[in-house]
């Protein structure tokens, strides 16, 4: 029954990729977008996928960082083919890679599985507040061009009318708090008899473990290199998407504020719980680029270009880690990364 409900919500994730790739493409020319992809400029992509390899190795470093400081230390090379297997299994198990990456690094470097899934999430709230920093900019530097394509491309004008009377979202608000409330309340009247129950213990344990991976960007001893590297990963993000800009003759005229828009918005497709992005970071991309006036079969062109080449590049160097990891393990990490997809909260 498990392994049914498992397929299922792989399958419903792929349907609904499925079904947002269809909408990008529906009523298009496709014979139009197929040339902008066989003509665009490769070069300048070329150019932006060597900047994002070294992002991967950046992004390791980072991450190395992190385990050094929750007294866990391991190998640059082992937590870097780690982290790739952890992403080239993304692009087929939404999310669990991140269980995998850090199941990998158990086996070759001994680093508890829950001390390592802490350094991950702190590595997603980096990430998260630096999505919110990058959408406030955005809106911030080009919010005419946003609102007037919100309020009368996508709501014909009721946006005003929803500013003027903003009585049902205040409402709503507070409804939601107050389920919030009474949810934290019941767990915490209850918390006693939660205590005598074992599964809410080793939860404990585990949760246990998995702040101390979260903290352990208090310990940094170094944590200016730290920021360091988190703005390079996020400028690599950003010179990926404003780089293959010059890939397209409609695309090259586009500036600087367009391209953080892309990076944000892209962003954010990226973080959707469903393989690789695929479907979510192209229409989020394909809408985007038409705020900026650039039509759908090219802004399409532009979404399959750059999640392609970055798609190639991670089953590459992702390709590339899990056979060094296999062989080192003697090709029993396959068997291991199955196992934890399903058991993600395995404990030492």
């Amino acid at each position: 029954m498990k392994h049914l409900l498992t397929v299922l919500k792989y399958a419903l994730l792929l349907s609904i990729s499925g079904a947002l790739m269809w909408y990008a493409v529906r009523g298009q020319d496709l014979s139009r977008i197929g040339h902008y992809i066989r003509t665009a400029n490769y070069f300048w992509l070329s150019l932006s996928l060597i900047l994002s390899a070294l992002g991967y190795f950046s992004r390791a470093y980072r991450w190395q960082m992190q385990l050094d400081a929750s007294q866990n230390p391991a190998p640059y090379w082992k937590v870097y083919h780690a982290m790739m297997v952890g992403y080239l299994a993304n692009l087929v198990l939404p999310r669990a890679g991140e269980v995998i990456r850090c199941s990998v690094l158990r086996r070759t470097s001994g680093v508890p599985v829950q001390v390592a899934l802490g350094t991950v999430v702190t590595e997603r709230v980096i990430d998260v507040i630096m999505l919110l920093l990058l959408l406030s900019s955005t809106l911030l530097l080009d919010f005419k061009t946003f609102w007037g394509f919100f309020n009368d491309e996508l709501l014909g004008g009721k946006a005003d009318t929803i500013a003027r009377n903003p009585t049902p979202l205040v409402v709503a608000a507070i409804v939601g708090l107050g389920l919030l409330a009474s949810v934290g309340y019941a767990l915490f009247r209850n918390l006693e008899k939660l205590r005598q129950n074992a599964l809410f213990n080793k939860g404990i344990v585990f949760v246990k473990g998995l702040l101390a991976g979260v903290f352990s960007v208090l310990k940094l001893k170094k944590k200016g290199l730290f920021l360091l590297h988190t703005f390079f990963t996020w400028l690599v993000y950003y010179l990926l998407d404003y780089l293959a800009f010059f890939c397209f003759p409609e695309t090259y005229g586009l500036d600087m504020r367009a391209g953080l828009a892309v990076l944000t918005f892209g962003a954010f497709g990226m973080a959707a719980p469903v393989a690789g992005g695929i479907g979510p970071f192209h229409v989020l991309v394909q809408g985007i680029l038409l705020v900026y006036g650039i039509s759908k079969e090219a802004g399409i062109a532009y979404a399959l270009v750059v999640h392609g080449a970055q798609t190639l590049l991670v089953v590459l160097m992702g390709g590339i880690s899990f056979v060094a990891v296999a062989a080192a393990d003697k090709g029993n990490v396959v068997d291991e990364a199955e196992a934890l997809a399903h058991e993600p909260l395995t404990t030492e």
